[in-house]
């Protein structure tokens, strides 16, 4: 309904999409990174509804979840996790990969919009135990461009991989570059 006004939004002020999501691909993650401003979040709803992706899912942190706006980000198809218990998402997501036809989750592998060091691996573990592919995505500001990365599957090697990943996110300008993957 709103990508008539986000296809404007992005003409207006010079933002493009490079790359595409493989067609026919149902069920995947998106690691958007680096997650450096509130404004990720809006681009990302923009980003979905351009590249008409309206059952994309994101994970968020639970308190987003609460009134008065809770219900925005329900609408918006959010899944709210809660950080402090040690209940296992892993299992808890990759079961809902498993469960459904289509299914398209995106995640900030940093799990947090401060300067990190490392990418988190929860996002790693729930494509490997769901056996879907993982698509990196950037959100260059420097550039004005969405990044889609290829689609892969982790491999029996993390640290391969989450370097690999490392390395396509160091080469885009996040909002706050200061707060970027290096």
């Amino acid at each position: 309904m709103l990508r008539p006004v986000y296809l404007l939004f992005f003409k207006l002020f010079g933002w493009k999409v490079n790359g595409r999501f493989p067609p026919g691909l149902n069920k995947y993650i998106v690691a958007v990174a680096p997650h450096t401003s509130n404004w990720d979040f809006l681009l990302g709803v923009a980003v979905r509804s351009i590249l008409r992706m309206q059952n994309a899912r994101f994970l968020a942190k639970s308190s987003l979840f609460k009134p008065p706006i809770g219900w925005l980000f329900k609408a918006w198809g959010g899944y709210p996790v809660d950080r402090g218990k040690s209940g296992d998402v892993v299992e808890q997501v990759a079961g809902i990969f498993k469960k459904e036809d289509h299914f398209i989750l995106a995640i900030a592998p940093e799990g947090t919009r401060k300067k990190v060091e490392k990418l988190r691996t929860g996002f790693y573990y729930i494509a490997k135990k769901a056996g879907v592919p993982i698509i990196a995505v950037g959100f260059d500001y420097k550039k004005k461009e969405v990044i889609l990365g290829e689609p892969f599957y982790p491999s029996d090697d993390v640290q391969k991989d989450i370097a690999l990943l490392t390395l396509f996110y160091s080469t885009i300008t996040g909002k706050n570059p200061e707060l970027g993957i290096h």
